[in-house]
């Protein structure tokens, strides 16, 4: 009869309502989801090797890039893609000596500056291929004379079609919210197609095969270590990611991956910045990330990680060199990648998997984060 509530009973002769049926529904997806997440951040290393299948395409792209010899590389790109760009910036240089900036769409969208100049190259990024300013821009790109690519998980998408060439990151459908297997593709693609470029693309393709072996074996570890941690920093609303050089855009990924998962007010600095102001923010309860590279940059971040500790707060060292930031609270070690060009895909992971566990530390659905939805098309 309208109006009233349908009451059953279940096999142990409890009732079952409605309201019963709607709550387990929402629960079981909310459990799906996180699940999705998980498995994707675990698939990422069979991703990568199916990225390798594309190999030669990339190759032929990478011919015809060399050809150009471009004075700029202008990229654009929102989140998750903007960090693969950054990443771009010093990949693309160390490998081929590309001059390869992060470009601002406004100037091109909104105050009639041309978006780049014939014999240049315009590279936008995006997963899904309809960010609608990163196409408009691509457009406008083009228009001025520079050669462009897409860079894409969708090869049919509409950034595609605007574009001369397109890098395919070939990481396969991606159900969760949160970018992360399209995200180290992006940057695996990027290496592959600069190393083509240089000349050294089948040794970069066998560091990438090598590197997600390396990360297959390290996964199962990062999981478990990441659980008491998130554990103990429930309570945290605020957290610095810091790094420097190569590993700057592990940081900014960690930190978009803290905030629309777990919803923390996390801000990615590089290591020497932060003492330009923002260490005078930091307690005990503002705690650092650091994500430390067995590099050059190491001292710097080591000195950042002092003067975090000297603030009281308490640090998480990452990457491969973690064991070397002395203090830390908590050390998230990788394994050192055989190229080091590709150590951002492993030193990723621990966020990745550190932002799902402390969503679930706190009670929230790490696979379907509130106000979000997979393809952003605001303009």
């Amino acid at each position: 009869m309208s109006g009233e509530r349908r009451i059953e009973e279940d096999g142990g002769g409890a009732e079952v309502t409605d309201e019963r049926r709607i709550r387990e529904a929402r629960e079981g997806a909310r459990m799906n989801a996180s699940a999705v997440l998980l498995e994707e951040v675990r698939e990422q290393p069979a991703a990568w090797r199916r990225l390798l299948e594309h190999e030669p395409e990339i190759a032929e792209l990478g011919g015809r890039l060399a050809a150009v010899e471009p004075p700029l590389v202008r990229m654009v790109a929102h989140g998750t893609s903007d960090h693969a760009a950054a990443y771009a910036s010093y990949a693309l240089r160390l490998l081929c000596g590309w001059t390869a900036v992060r470009e601002s769409m406004s100037l091109a969208l909104y105050y009639d500056v041309p978006a780049a100049r014939a014999g240049e190259v315009a590279v936008g990024l995006s997963q899904s291929g309809s960010t609608p300013d990163v196409v408009a821009w691509l457009r406008a790109a083009a228009g001025s004379g520079a050669t462009t690519v897409a860079v894409t998980n969708a090869g049919a998408s509409e950034l595609a079609a605007a574009a001369d060439a397109v890098l395919d990151i070939a990481a396969g459908e991606e159900r969760s919210i949160a970018a992360t297997k399209t995200y180290t593709c992006t940057l695996a693609a990027l290496a592959l197609l600069g190393a083509h470029v240089a000349g050294r693309g089948a040794e970069m393709a066998a560091a990438l095969r090598a590197t997600a072996a390396l990360a297959e074996a390290a996964l199962p570890g990062l999981e478990r270590a990441v659980a008491p941690v998130a554990e103990a920093y429930a309570g945290v609303q605020r957290m610095y990611v810091i790094a420097r050089g190569i590993e700057l855009a592990t940081a900014a990924e960690v930190a978009l991956k803290l905030t629309e998962v777990a919803y923390l007010g996390a801000r990615a600095l590089t290591a020497t910045s932060m003492a330009h102001g923002p260490v005078a923010a930091l307690d005990a309860a503002f705690p650092v990330w650091a994500v430390a590279a067995d590099d050059a940059s190491l001292r710097a971040v080591a000195e950042a990680v002092e003067r975090a500790r000297a603030a009281g707060a308490p640090v998480i060292a990452s990457g491969p060199a973690a064991g070397a930031l002395e203090g830390a609270a908590h050390a998230l070690v990788v394994p050192a990648a055989p190229e080091p060009l590709l150590s951002p895909l492993l030193s990723v992971l621990p966020g990745q998997l550190f932002a799902r566990a402390l969503a679930q530390a706190k009670g929230l659905d790490p696979g379907a984060p509130r106000h979000l939805r997979k393809v952003t098309t605001a303009a």
